[in-house]
């Protein structure tokens, strides 16, 4: 068995995610190697060969396309396969079910292309970007038989969170410490409860003159539908998710034990959600469980039930 390396991770689809998972490892400098993997060969290397000519650029690296076996000896695996909200025709901001519509038919391409990735990476770890992302991890923690599998959870959410939040007090987002649990979906949790300023709390840093409620609205409908308000304007919600990926990858490879709002298989739970996770070299390292107020406590049980069912479906 190949050894892995703590300087390659391996891309898997690249499509508008995929690509701009591997647009964002290049620029941050990530990794060492990166290298594409695509049903249609002809993409990844396109894909390869056009970042290639930017290389010089950043830091130093080598960008290739390949097929299966040239995973071997990844330290990291990006899980991008799939069809997204537009393709899946779940971009309905009244359907509850949301990211959940496309699960069916992506664990469907996850049930093939993860058995081929486990055996040419065995030791790597597995990061599901496809959505929804969290069920899908769940399956390939099933298929991989290993727990070295994460899901981007509410990576993304968190940092849309953080973003709007400034905006509405003229601030930089790197002020604002905020976090989203639960589901990466229409059943996600803001913790709003324990929302800061650079420490204070939010409804001191936004003054007397100005409603929290109406703030609360606005945000929250802007962070639960960012990613359709995206696709409806640009087909791919891909760019942000494509810095986080990189952000994540950098954790594992790194050993850093960071702590993100990625998702992970909880024990307590029984299925793979989004809670602060330290991340190192083997995925994840621990969890937090962060303060939330009772009725953020109890929307995060509802939105560990939403995931429980459809994972139940998806692992049948």
């Amino acid at each position: 068995m190949m050894e892995r390396s703590l300087d390659k991770v391996g891309v898997v689809g690249v499509g508008a995610v995929g690509q701009a998972c591997a647009f964002a490892l290049m620029l941050r400098g990530s990794a060492r190697e990166i290298v594409l993997v695509d049903r249609a060969a002809q993409r990844a290397t396109a894909v390869a060969a056009d970042m290639r000519y930017g290389a010089p650029l950043a830091p130093t690296m080598e960008i290739t396309s390949g097929d299966w076996s040239d995973l071997a000896g990844a330290g990291v695996v990006l899980i991008c396969a799939g069809v997204n909200e537009k393709g899946g025709g779940a971009t309905d901001r009244a359907d509850g079910r949301g990211r959940l519509r496309l699960l069916e038919t992506n664990a469907s391409i996850y049930r093939d292309i993860v058995p081929r990735i486990v055996a040419q990476a065995p030791d790597a770890v597995l990061v599901a970007v496809t959505d929804p992302p969290d069920p899908l991890a769940d399956l390939t923690r099933a298929i991989a038989g290993h727990d070295r599998v994460l899901s981007t959870g509410t990576t993304i959410d968190t940092l849309r969170f953080r973003v709007h939040i400034a905006t509405e007090l003229g601030v930089h987002p790197s002020a604002v410490e905020a976090l989203v649990v639960g589901e990466h979906g229409t059943t996600e949790v803001m913790l709003w409860s324990s929302v800061r300023v650079a420490g204070t709390p939010l409804a001191e840093a936004l003054g007397g003159d100005r409603s929290l409620d109406e703030l609360r609205k606005r945000v929250e409908h802007e962070v639960r539908f960012a990613n359709i308000t995206i696709i409806e304007g640009n087909d791919a919600s891909q760019f942000g998710i494509g810095v986080a990926c990189a952000q994540i990858a950098e954790a594992i490879l790194r050993d850093e034990r960071a702590v993100l709002p990625v998702a992970a298989y909880r024990e307590r739970h029984g299925l793979t959600i989004a809670l602060p996770t330290v991340v190192g070299r083997e995925g994840a390292a621990g969890e937090l469980e962060p303060s939330m107020s009772e009725g953020e406590r109890r929307a995060f049980e509802h939105s560990a039930a939403t995931l429980r069912k459809a994972t139940v479906g998806v692992l049948a």
